[in-house]
């Protein structure tokens, strides 16, 4: 059975499972429905993402902090499976998800179906524009993004010539970094953006690749962004055996521990962290709030910290405690 069909079925048993699960009390402050103890449900992107473990490693200690129970599933960047896993959740009646997205393609299903079922919905790091859950938590890429630029057209005097390795096409992280990078970059006309090449997968494998094929078609390259961490390792790679002369600039953006330990060791120039401890806790405390009727923003957009190769000490201190 091809991907697409595999969707199409999930939604179609998503959205029958959602009609049937509508049957909820109401939420105590110390419990769910009918006073049962809180479960949330943990609906992760990929869990080979060390970006993504963060996240959950926080969702389940401030869980365990807050006597509330977590089922974890990992789509493994497969949006049916993760349609699939959700389908699980409503119908084990969990008293409201955190829901990362496994891509673009079809994720405002599972927040439609959750919310039939009177289950809250917490999204974070990537939402879903046509459904919204109840607030979206992540850092403000684009704030983030343009910061980045920004010290790219100081280090450069604003010349030179950018490729960029994107992310996966559609996904919140991948627009919103894009669009705070271009705008930095207006300011520096001479500063060219001469390649753009997506990944589906965000991966260092990928990553490689598409600065490989980058570098023989512009082998006067002078900065590669990569909009993940592991994208930019890739591109570091691709840059060192090409015997690049002179050596670009290598960007990234998470903070994930593989990105800070190469900027720390100067493989990597830049990177912007994110506090994944810190919208780990949110959306836990979040989850609570819903279940027990409490209002929360809408959004709830955290800042990233621009961390360069000159910050060594800085670069130690996320390695040993991530913000």
């Amino acid at each position: 059975m091809n991907s697409r069909k595999a969707l199409a079925l999930s939604v179609a048993a998503l959205t029958t499972i959602s009609l049937t699960a509508c049957n909820r009390g109401s939420s105590s402050d110390t419990g769910g429905s009918g006073g049962k103890k809180i479960t949330i449900g943990l609906a992760v992107a990929n869990l080979q993402a060390d970006f993504f473990n963060q996240i959950k490693q926080s969702v389940s200690a401030e869980a365990a902090a807050k006597g509330v129970d977590v089922v974890v599933s990992d789509a493994g960047g497969d949006s049916a499976r993760q349609v699939s896993q959700i389908q699980d959740f409503i119908s084990r009646q969990v008293s409201a998800i955190i829901y990362i997205p496994a891509g673009a393609t079809a994720a405002g299903v599972p927040v439609k179906a959750a919310e039939r079922a009177k289950i809250p919905v917490i999204n974070v790091d990537r939402n879903a524009p046509d459904a919204p859950g109840k607030t979206f938590i992540a850092t403000d890429s684009v704030a983030a993004a343009k910061q980045l630029g920004e010290w790219v057209i100081k280090q450069t005097n604003g010349k030179g010539n950018v490729g960029i390795i994107q992310g996966q096409i559609g996904t919140t992280p991948q627009v919103d970094r894009e669009k705070g990078f271009r705008q930095a970059l207006q300011a520096a006309p001479n500063l060219k953006i001469v390649a753009e090449r997506p990944t589906d997968d965000w991966s260092q494998e990928k990553g490689f690749a598409n600065a490989q094929d980058m570098i023989q078609a512009h082998p006067d390259i002078t900065v590669f962004w990569g909009q993940a961490d592991a994208m930019a390792l890739g591109a570091a790679q691709a840059a060192a055996n090409a015997n690049m002369h002179p050596k670009p600039l290598v960007l990234g953006f998470d903070g994930d521990k593989a990105g800070l330990q190469a900027v720390h060791d100067g493989k990597v120039n830049a990177t912007m962290v994110q506090q994944t401890q810190l919208m780990g806790r949110l959306a836990v405390d979040s989850a609570i709030d819903l279940v027990n009727g409490k209002d929360v923003p809408a959004q709830q957009l955290q800042t990233a910290t621009l961390l360069t190769d000159k910050d060594t000490a800085k670069a130690a201190e996320f390695i040993a405690k991530h913000p």
